[in-house]
């Protein structure tokens, strides 16, 4: 006879996998076209736990007796992981793109554009300038949604690079950019960049090649972000670009971060901006209150990059 035990895992299990299938199917929906134009990872995590949840669910509502069965660790752990990964799949679901980083995806007779599961280029059609962009995402944020803001600096002639982020987190793309520069070898010099989460894995790029002999980092570009470590004697410019109403990278954790990099640092703050701003994927949570439209926001924070960038090539 199954114990007391017994029925409350069996329930426990049923539970778990009809909600890790429904949870996958509302990620799905949630991500909508990202499961496309995202990095692929995030689509086979959700494919193979709604695949998963749908096959011990469909064995567990077709099982009418409780059958009595050993605590194993094994099981418990393997309960307690399929949990977390469950959770883990809520928590991924990105910021999709919306206008106008969409229409910034476009081709034209400036800026041709080309996308794969890994990365988006923009590259001028005209001659292409000696340094290159390559801009890292914030965390769970779709690349398409900082085509509008980075296209200026590719119009400008600046190749542009932006990779797509293994389940939206920089720091397992943080290899990326050494492909990067071994793929587009004509740029000579590099400026490394992102948003957030993604500007603090750009100030580790900016640090391990920054005194390199080839495709060396000559500029940081931080967005609304700053460094996880003391990086005052880099050996590369750097501007962040900040908003006065950010209410994620606050502007007193922008002062704190200060005496981690270069004395010579560029700051330039957007006066009203919050943390979305710096991409075209909606509102944040946390975030504050826009104090200044998106638009001219957007339109400061290209000017700004376009002069930094455009400083390097004379």
């Amino acid at each position: 006879m199954a114990s007391r035990t017994d029925v409350i895992g069996f329930w426990a299990v049923r539970s778990a996998v009809t909600l890790g299938a429904l949870v996958s199917v509302w990620a799905a929906v949630s991500t909508g076209s990202m499961l496309v134009h995202g990095h692929p990872a995030y689509t086979v995590i959700l494919a193979v736990t709604f695949v998963v949840c749908v096959v011990v669910a469909v064995r567990s509502w077709r099982r009418r007796v409780v059958v009595r069965r050993r605590l194993r660790p094994l099981r418990v752990v393997a309960f307690g992981l399929g949990v977390i990964v469950i959770a883990a799949v809520a928590w991924l679901v990105p910021s999709s793109a919306d206008e106008p980083a969409l229409a910034a995806m476009r081709s034209d007779a400036a800026v041709t554009v080309t996308e794969d599961a890994t990365e988006i280029v923009l590259t001028p059609t005209g001659t292409v300038r000696a340094t290159g962009v390559f801009f890292q995402p914030g965390a769970r944020v779709d690349a398409r949604a900082y085509a509008a803001v980075l296209r200026p600096l590719a119009e400008a002639g600046h190749l542009v690079v932006i990779p797509k982020q293994p389940l939206g987190i920089a720091f397992l793309s943080a290899a990326a950019f050494g492909g990067a520069r071994s793929a587009h070898a004509s740029v000579t010099q590099w400026v490394v960049g992102g948003h957030s989460l993604g500007g603090t894995v750009a100030a580790i790029d900016a640090g391990s090649f920054a005194g390199a002999s080839t495709w060396k980092v000559v500029g940081l570009l931080l967005y609304a972000s700053y460094p996880a470590t003391d990086m005052s004697g880099l050996g590369a410019r750097v501007l962040s670009v900040s908003g006065s109403n950010d209410g994620l990278a606050t502007p007193a954790k922008i002062d704190a971060a200060k005496p981690s990099l270069p004395a010579d640092t560029q700051y330039v703050v957007i006066a009203g901006g919050v943390h979305a701003f710096f991409g075209d994927y909606g509102p944040q949570a946390g975030d504050g209150v826009a104090g200044v439209s998106h638009d001219d926001a957007r339109t400061q924070i290209e000017q700004a990059s376009v002069t930094f960038v455009n400083g390097f090539d004379g």
